[in-house]
């Protein structure tokens, strides 16, 4: 029984929607473990544009079943409106199904996430507001509410009273800010539970019955590896584990579960907010790679600075996420360069250093990058799809990243749209799907 786990490497926006869907075809469950509506992945099909925020990639594919799991945070005003919205262009949803014990983002949780970014001031980690963090501190806290208290209103009514109550005393002595109103709040929430109610299953039993019946699974995550909460560049980081650990307590299996660990990975970097990033570009090369890549937050439309290809970082999440197949996204966006930088090193104090350290957030100002230089290749590969037509300069900057890493690379994605992919290594990727 074949379960296939992706996981970004870098800061996210590695493409993990497009490989998703393109993996889902052969899939019986495609199932979200972790995060939020603070992150996107846009899938493009016939020049058409889906961009899912806590729905899980694989809703594209009808046959499908799509599982939310209790590793994530539901806002449920927000997957109303995307349920709306993709069925609206004729996406089926009714496969979608949501575990009872994710938890439940509440309006609270967004005013305090933005309330606690402003007192920070300079200090601020730069959170979508979208009410994460606190969520999950709730979770933690284990004063939360979940989805399963929306089968059972009297529960809910309670829960939700208490944690106004508490809240309250924190919006209006800490931040010093207007109370917020149960009745509205609750009024508000049990029209959604209405509306979700049919959706919400036991996962963990779902999810078991389905590898005991051999099913094929595959297990999405969102943000990416730098940007975990235990193993990223700690503060700036999401406050869940998108790493592939991140799938055994984000859904509630063993680890012997899973199989096949696919890492996705920018042939650049990118980052979007706050938060050290060594090998950033300063100059107007950032700008045109943006524009190539179109390097807009799918959720929050910010720019993302963009860099090069960082291969000390990325030695380290295949290492902590035990990738075994690794894919390259956006190969293409370099095709109008001169000249491609890769990092192989960082010097810090005047040492060189060839591992990812920990407490790079504090030392960025010490770590300076060291590159070695590739010549470009002047010509577009969107439209590729063997990896020998590739122009010769190309594949010596693929070969060297799979030499750096000890890595196969299994595909290459060369555009946005769903076909646009070069199969590198076809016995590697029929072991995906077989």
């Amino acid at each position: 029984m074949p379960s296939n786990v992706i996981v970004g490497l870098q800061w996210g926006d590695e493409g993990k929607g497009k490989i998703t869907d393109l993996l889902s075809k052969n899939s019986d469950y495609v199932i979200r473990y972790q995060g939020g509506n603070n992150s996107g992945h846009s899938i493009h099909i016939n020049n058409r544009n889906f961009i899912l925020h806590l729905i899980p990639s694989g809703v594209v594919n009808p046959s499908i079943k799509c599982i939310i799991a209790p590793g994530m945070v539901i806002d449920p005003k927000s997957l109303i409106q995307e349920i709306k919205e993709i069925e609206s262009i004729g996406i089926n949803t009714s496969r979608v199904f949501l575990a009872k014990r994710a938890h439940l983002t509440m309006p609270y949780h967004r005013l305090l996430d933005e309330y606690k970014e402003e007192a920070l001031g300079s200090r601020s980690i730069g959170t979508t507001h979208r009410g994460i963090g606190p969520t999950y501190e709730d979770k933690i806290a284990r004063i939360g509410i979940r989805l399963l208290d929306f089968l059972n209103l009297k529960v809910f009514h309670k829960k939700l009273k208490d944690n106004v109550d508490y809240k309250n005393k924190i919006i209006t002595k800490v931040y010093k800010k207007n109370p917020i109103y149960f009745k509205s709040i609750y009024e508000e929430y049990i029209e959604y539970a209405k509306i979700l109610s049919p959706r919400i299953i036991d996962s963990v039993h779902e999810i078991h019955y389905a590898f005991h019946k051999k099913k094929k699974i595959l297990f999405e995550g969102a943000q990416a590896m730098l940007l975990d909460i235990n193993y990223g560049t700690y503060p700036y980081v999401t406050p869940s584990s998108p790493s592939t650990g991140g799938v055994c307590t984000g859904t509630g299996i063993p680890p012997n579960f899973l199989k096949n660990f696919i890492g996705i990975a920018k042939a650049y970097c990118t980052r979007v907010g706050y938060g050290p990033f060594p090998t950033e570009i300063r100059n107007k090369m950032s700008d045109i790679i943006r524009k190539k890549g179109n390097e807009y937050g799918s959720t929050t439309k910010r720019s993302r600075r963009c860099g090069w290809l960082d291969l000390l970082s990325l030695k380290y999440s295949c290492m902590i996420n035990g990738i075994n197949y690794l894919i390259i996204t956006k190969l293409d966006v370099l095709s109008e360069l001169e000249l491609i930088k890769v990092c192989v090193k960082y010097k810090s104090n005047g040492k060189k250093i060839q591992y990812f350290p920990s407490n790079i957030e504090l030392e960025e100002k010490k770590v300076e990058a060291i590159y070695i230089d590739f010549p470009g290749w002047k010509k577009d590969i969107s439209h590729i799809h063997e990896y020998d037509d590739l122009p010769k300069n190309c594949k010596k900057y693929v070969n060297f990243i799979e030499s750096y890493l000890n890595l196969d690379i299994v595909l290459i994605s060369v555009g946005s749209e769903r076909n646009q992919n070069i199969i590198k290594n076809k016995s590697s990727f029929l072991k995906i799907f077989s």
